[in-house]
Parts: C-alpha cells; sequence; structure tokens
C-alpha cells in the first residue's frame, strides 16, 4: 500500500511556513534533578578520554529489544553474557549482531537467570542493564499508570534480586519521574533498595550532548549494592557543537535504496512528493499525525526518531521520509548492525532502541569504579540470597 493511503486525506494539512525548532522538552525536569542535592551517591565522570576495562565485565540485557545498550556496552569493552527479549524479529537482530551472547527470547516472566547464566558458563555479572517497556509511562501518549505492561519493572527487578550485579542500569523516558507527581520515581528507588541496591540515583542525560545527532532524552538510573557512588558520564557537547543530522545522512544515495544495510524507505507517488516538498521543516503533512511526515530541521539534531508505520519524518532536504538505515545512523548504530524483517520491522527495532553512543558513555562512566572492584581498592563484593519483595509499586 502506497504511503499517501497510511492516513486519511481529511487530515492533510500543508504547512505554511516554516516552524522555528523546540528544544529541550524535558529541560524542566533535568532542571529540578540537577538542583537536587540530597543525592550524595551520584557522581560525574569525565568520559572524553574513558579508561580500559582491567577485564571484560559481564552484563546481562533484559528487555533488549534489537540491541541499542548492548551495542554500546559491547563498544566500551564489556562483554554481553545473556539477553531477554520477547518479540521474535528483535531477538532475532539480536542474535545476528551478538551471536556470543545467549539470548532468551521469551516472556521474561518464564525466565529463569541463574540457569541461563550456568548454561553460558558465565562467572560474576558486572552490571545488569534494561529499558523495561515504556509505553505506560511514556509521555508521547495517554499516561496510564495501571498499564499492565508497567508491571514488567517486577520482574526486571526479579532478576536483580536473583543475580545480585554490582550495579544496575536502567533507561525510560523522562515522562516516568513525573509520574504521580513523582510517586513512581520512588517506587522504583525503593524496589531497588529492597532488593539491596540502596542510594539509587536518577540523571535525564540527553543523548545529543554525547555525540548523537539526535534530541533523545533518556532517564537513568543507576544504583549498586557496595555503598559507592553511582556514576554518570559527563556531558560532553555543549548546544553549538552538537551534531547535526546532515554529518551522519549525506552520504547515502538519495533516492537509490540499498536494501543489503536497510537503506529502504517508504515508496512515495509522484504526487505525493509533490506534497511532501511543500512541508517546510518543522512543518507536518497532516494536521493530526504529528508525529509522522515532519520535516526535519537542517543544521542541528533530528528530532527523536520513531517509527509509525512507515511514516517517519521527512529527510531534511528530500521529499521522501528518511529509511531505516538513516534512523539507524540517527542512533549511532554502525552500519555493520543488521537489522533482520522487513523494511517497516527494522524501522520498528531501530525506534525503539537505546542510542547505542549514549549507552557506551553510560558503560564508560562505571568501568572506573568496576576497575578498583577488580584491583581490590573498592569493597569486596558480598552476595546476597534473594527476598521475596514485599512492596506495593503504584502503578500496578
Amino acid at each position: 500500500m502506497s504511503s499517501q493511503h497510511l492516513f486519511p486525506e481529511t487530515e492533510q494539512k500543508p504547512a505554511q511556513k516554516q516552524k522555528k525548532p523546540r528544544m529541550g522538552r524535558y529541560e524542566r525536569v533535568q532542571r529540578d534533578i540537577e538542583l537536587d542535592t540530597s543525592d550524595l551517591f551520584k557522581a560525574f565522570v569525565n568520559v572524553i578520554q574513558p579508561a580500559s576495562p582491567l577485564i571484560p565485565y559481564s552484563f546481562i540485557d533484559l528487555f533488549c529489544g534489537a540491541g541499542g545498550l548492548t551495542q554500546g556496552f559491547a563498544q566500551a569493552g564489556l562483554n554481553p553474557v545473556v539477553s531477554v527479549e520477547i518479540s521474535p524479529i528483535a531477538s532475532a537482530t539480536h542474535q545476528r549482531n551478538f551471536p556470543q551472547c545467549r539470548h532468551f527470547c521469551g516472556d521474561i516472566h518464564d525466565f529463569a537467570p541463574l540457569s541461563w547464566l550456568q548454561q553460558a558458563n558465565a562467572g560474576q555479572v558486572h552490571i545488569i542493564a534494561g529499558g523495561p517497556p515504556c509505553q505506560g509511562f511514556s509521555v508521547a501518549g495517554k499516561r496510564d499508570p495501571n498499564d499492565p505492561r508497567n508491571r514488567l519493572f517486577h520482574e526486571f527487578i526479579r532478576v536483580v534480586r536473583e543475580v545480585q550485579p554490582y550495579y544496575v542500569v536502567m533507561e525510560n523516558v523522562p515522562g516516568i519521574l513525573t509520574m504521580q507527581k513523582g510517586a513512581v520515581r520512588k517506587a522504583i528507588c525503593e524496589a531497588f533498595a529492597e532488593s539491596g541496591y540502596p542510594n539509587a540515583s536518577v540523571a535525564v542525560l540527553e543523548s545529543a550532548t554525547y555525540g548523537v545527532p539526535q534530541f533523545r532524552p533518556r532517564a537513568i538510573f543507576i544504583a549498586n549494592r557496595l555503598g559507592l557512588q553511582n556514576p554518570f558520564p559527563k556531558p560532553q557537547l555543549a548546544p553549538d557543537q552538537y551534531n547535526p543530522i546532515e554529518s551522519v545522512i549525506s552520504d547515502l544515495p538519495e533516492y537509490n535504496p540499498i536494501p543489503e544495510i536497510n537503506h529502504e524507505w517508504t515508496k512515495h507517488s509522484v504526487e505525493f512528493m509533490k506534497r511532501i516538498a511543500e512541508v517546510p521543516p518543522g512543518g507536518s503533512l497532516y494536521a493530526t499525525f504529528f508525529d509522522a511526515f515532519k520535516r526535519q530541521y537542517p543544521g542541528i539534531p533530528s528530532m527523536t526518531v520513531k517509527e509509525n508505520h512507515g511514516g517517519t519524518h521527512i529527510h531534511p532536504s528530500l521529499n521522501r521520509v528518511i529509511s531505516a538505515r538513516e534512523m539507524a545512523r540517527l542512533q549511532t548504530f554502525p552500519d555493520s548492525f543488521l537489522f533482520e524483517g522487513s523494511m517497516k520491522k527494522a524501522m520498528w527495532q531501530i525506534g525503539n532502541a537505546a542510542p547505542p553512543r549514549l549507552a557506551q558513555c553510560i558503560a564508560q562512566a562505571l568501568i572506573p569504579t568496576l576497575n578498583a572492584i577488580q584491583q581490590g581498592e573498592s569493597p569486596t563484593p558480598q552476595r546476597h540470597p534473594p527476598q521475596q519483595s514485599q512492596m506495593e509499586i503504584p502503578f500496578d
């Protein structure tokens, strides 16, 4: 089906003038967190010249999707030992790109972490990372604190409680921090504490400040069970230094697809391309479908990339939507990272992923502390038996 039929014709509304870019959607949330001095365990680490890991520290990636976090952590020199993902197509992508990692494709409720670690012949797990599905948390649509998908956070905590890694890293949309006037954020930190990870820290990290050519703020929770600091990467770029969208997509063919590297996009008719040509930067082709067919601004990082039934954002200078490979580059996936499935399935995987470059910086911030533990300069980790949680989480 051609793209002009993705949305009702009555919704078409060509933009009349270029809109000014809106940046800093979560600046208030980020500012409030930065002004909060009560967290004595949060620290920001310079990763411009990152330390090398003394050993390939092991990690588990829960709700791993196609593998954005896995890719970033691996780029930092860490070792993925086990991953978990329920989507068969995302699992296929993860297995293709990380064949050395033991992968569980299925419902996390059925995942027995200790058994899988034994099968992987893995020793100490140093980090558990992941992003429990955020649809119930997101401010992009109607937030429902009773969304059953929110309960998957409990499964994340269950695996942490059983495995007892040194550190836990959880990423999500910044909107999770304001749900129920902060009650959800508090409940998450209390759930970590009950599992042996007190003093959890949280920060809103804007991906563009770490070299990602895309505005994509993420809420990052970090906690440990050793009474140590929770290190986050210091921002690396000022706004006038951000990588613009053109810096990573300008060398790709304009209108010739390359399916072998996922450089494909929704096919447009000549008439539809004429309509796209009328859309200025920041404008949308449709009156109500603001997440689709919105032209990117030139000269700055892209808007947050997402898949919308093939209706991704419009290229900043061409009369077509951006391709799956262009989306992947805006997320900082290398061209060697290939996505399984159809074009739309590839776009869905890419749009749901964490930017590997951001994940790499987070891992690099953790490495100095992991090295100190390895050298005996920090408390020796003690394994604790799993405990049954009695906590009531308000989004259950």
